[in-house]
């Protein structure tokens, strides 16, 4: 008894370990808070926005288009190779089951990078990719799920068949695939199951513009959690959920064999099996089983049926794509422009735009480095920008045909002089700075005034640091009188050692988790950027954001025309556009970092333009510094020193 109870609590914790995860993000899809760490009341509207958000519904309708595709198609394909293996001599087909395994315990993400490359040498990478992809990784699956069945197959009875003058097809379809449906079926199942939930292939085989489900939810997680992703990802998983379900009532044998083969004697044109003796009881047993298959059959039946209709909905439901017309290919920050600006651009022009997203500028540079996708317009940081110009990737821009770049303000376009000294290649977007986000309740005002605060000893186990490798050098630079550009490998040293004397002290180093620690308030102070001070000030009125008096880092992300860009005149339409009045309102409300569209700092109430986290003034902004490009060998003192202090 006491074996029992230890046994089913060990089976407690363990579904508890795998499925608590789940449970949470299922109840955070009903939170009416933004906030995952803060409770608001019950709400069905994250629901109602998620299919409302035509990205999503867009992203959706792409993974169903390429689940079922590649579904069919590869159990067609894996179907035959299974029967071909299966006729195949005893050593051939050992050695064929061996490479079909190969795929399955080979790591998806080197199946991705591979497939890439291979695709890359000879097309460009868009949605028949990703199809042929997931089409290649499903076939093994439908493999190793119809085998079983035809080995389970009386070869005799085929044979029987063709003796009596069946063809081999005829003979094939009423006698050997009745036999092998339930694995054909459940391979198909599989496969669904599996493109549904794939991510890696996805990835990497996936060209502009082409977003699934598990791709979109990876660019928009790095950059920011949005609520009614909760909602989609729970959507998600009951998808799956339901699709297992099926498979795994569809794999239950058929209660009545001796029927089954009377089905196909009768269809090889064959006399009928005799039924089998037995007790009364035995055939009320036998009654109750061929029930219970039925009933499984039709719930599996309901499951499908459902997930069909809803299928049906969602790519009926998905706004149509511009079709025609001029097409540009933009490469941005996740979430870092309003979707229905984009699409109004797109309805406003007849231009259709394939958005495509990155994390950080590295990113950025790997990608467009990578030529795998020709971009035409591209948004990141000063310092990428900077690198990219000095190796000549950079294109000129014709400003008369970009009207609205007069809307700008000037000492914002000024301060592009470091990355863009003649203000010919880029277009600003959004600026903002470094600095401290604080609990009132719990900091000095006056301690923040100042980057020694993070050494200072008061608030050490409830500090956060920013998890990237120049911002956190940043302070550090700045307390011991350098610059945040310094790389003079002994100042680097001098920095790396304060940031190891105040590694103790550091709760943790964080990127975009600063703004919910701080808005739950489990630290008092974080190191941040402006636009997520006051996303998290916005939802907790004991926060305050703080540039210290030496002075920060003044980013500033632009817009720039690559070298690979094919279509420059609807770029200049494009970048007319988001120096447009309204536009560049809609992507401020969006977005919430500083806009540099003049427009948008004059419509501001008094308590957001005073807000230094949202609207920082013209004397921060003299004292702050932009990031200036690394040479490889800078930067790769600077990520060896990072290494070391997160190592420590």
């Amino acid at each position: 008894m006491v074996k029992k109870g230890v046994s089913r609590l060990y089976l407690a914790l363990i579904f508890c370990f795998l499925y608590l995860p789940i449970a949470v993000l299922v109840v955070l899809s009903f939170n009416r808070s933004k906030s995952h760490v803060v409770w608001t009341g019950f709400t069905l509207d994250w629901y109602a926005e998620c299919f409302r958000n035509q990205n999503i519904m867009s992203a959706f309708a792409t993974t169903l288009e390429i689940t079922f595709a590649a579904a069919v198609l590869s159990t067609i394909i894996g179907t035959l190779a299974a029967i071909g293996i299966s006729a195949m001599k005893r050593r051939s087909r050992t050695i064929y089951l061996g490479a079909t395994n190969i795929p399955l315990l080979n790591a998806d993400i080197v199946t991705g990078i591979s497939m890439m490359l291979l695709f890359v040498r000879f097309t460009n990478l868009g949605f028949v990719t990703v199809l042929i992809a997931h089409i290649t990784f499903n076939i093994p699956y439908v493999i190793l799920n119809v085998l079983p069945r035809l080995k389970q197959a009386s070869r005799y009875t085929y044979e029987a068949a063709l003796d009596l003058g069946a063809g081999p097809l005829y003979a094939f379809f009423k006698v050997t695939w009745p036999e092998i449906l339930p694995g054909v079926f459940s391979g198909f199942l599989m496969a669904v199951t599996m493109s549904l939930d794939d991510f890696s292939i996805t990835y990497f085989t996936k060209g502009a513009g082409i977003n699934t489900l598990s791709t979109m939810l990876y660019a928009e997680l790095r950059k920011g959690i949005r609520p009614e992703l909760y909602a989609l990802s729970t959507v998600l998983f009951f998808t799956v959920l339901l699709l297992l379900i099926a498979i795994n009532l569809n794999s239950d044998k058929t209660p009545a064999p001796a029927a089954g083969k009377a089905v196909a004697n009768k269809g090889a044109g064959l006399p009928d099996a005799p039924r089998p003796n037995g007790t009364a009881k035995q055939f009320v047993s036998s009654a109750k089983t061929r029930r219970a298959f039925y009933a499984k059959r039709a719930v599996c039946a309901v499951i499908l049926v459902s997930l069909a209709v809803g299928s049906l909905a969602v790519l009926f439901s998905a706004s149509p794509l511009i079709s025609g017309g001029q097409t540009i290919t933009v490469l941005n920050y996740g979430q870092y422009f309003d979707e229905d600006a984009l699409r109004r651009f797109e309805e406003e022009t007849g231009i259709r735009v394939n958005y495509e997203e990155y994390d950080d500028p590295e990113e950025m540079y790997t990608k467009y480095k990578a030529g795998a996708i020709d971009y035409d317009v591209i948004c990141t940081s000063e310092y990428m920008i900077e690198k990219l110009i000095q190796e000549g990737e950079v294109l000129e821009l014709d400003f008369s045909a970009i009207p609205n770049y007069a809307a700008l303000d000037p000492n914002i376009i000024e301060m592009t002089s470091s990355y863009d000294p003649e203000h010919k290649y880029t277009v600003p977007y959004f600026y903002g700075t470094l600095g401290i986000l604080y609990n009132t309740k719990l900091v000095d005002a006056e301690d923040v005034k100042s980057w020694d605060c993070l050494w200072n000893g008061k608030y050490a186990g409830s500090m956060i640091m920013t998890r990237s490798v120049r911002d956190a050098f940043a302070p550090a630079l700045i307390t011991l009188g350098y610059s945040i550009n310094d790389t003079d490998k002994d100042h680097l040293l001098e920095a790396l050692e304060i940031l190891k004397d105040q590694n103790p002290d550091v709760s943790a180093y964080y990127v975009d988790e600063t703004r919910d620690e701080m808005i739950a308030e489990n630290a008092a102070i974080g190191v941040c950027y402006s636009g997520d001070a006051g996303e998290a000030m916005a939802e907790n009125e004991n926060l305050a954001y703080s540039i210290p008096e030496e002075g920060s880092n003044l980013w500033i992300d632009s817009w720039f025309m690559p070298k690979t860009c094919k279509n420059q005149e609807a770029v200049f339409r494009f970048l007319d556009y988001v120096c447009r009045d309204d536009v560049a309102q809609a992507n401020f409300d969006y977005v919430y970092y500083t806009s540099p569209n003049r427009s948008v700092a004059a419509g501001m109430d008094a308590e957001t333009r005073e807000n230094e986290a949202v609207n920082p003034s013209e004397e921060t902004i003299r004292r702050c510094e932009v990031f200036r490009a690394l040479s490889d060998e800078s930067a790769g003192l600077y990520n060896t020193l990072w290494q070391e202090l997160i190592s420590n």
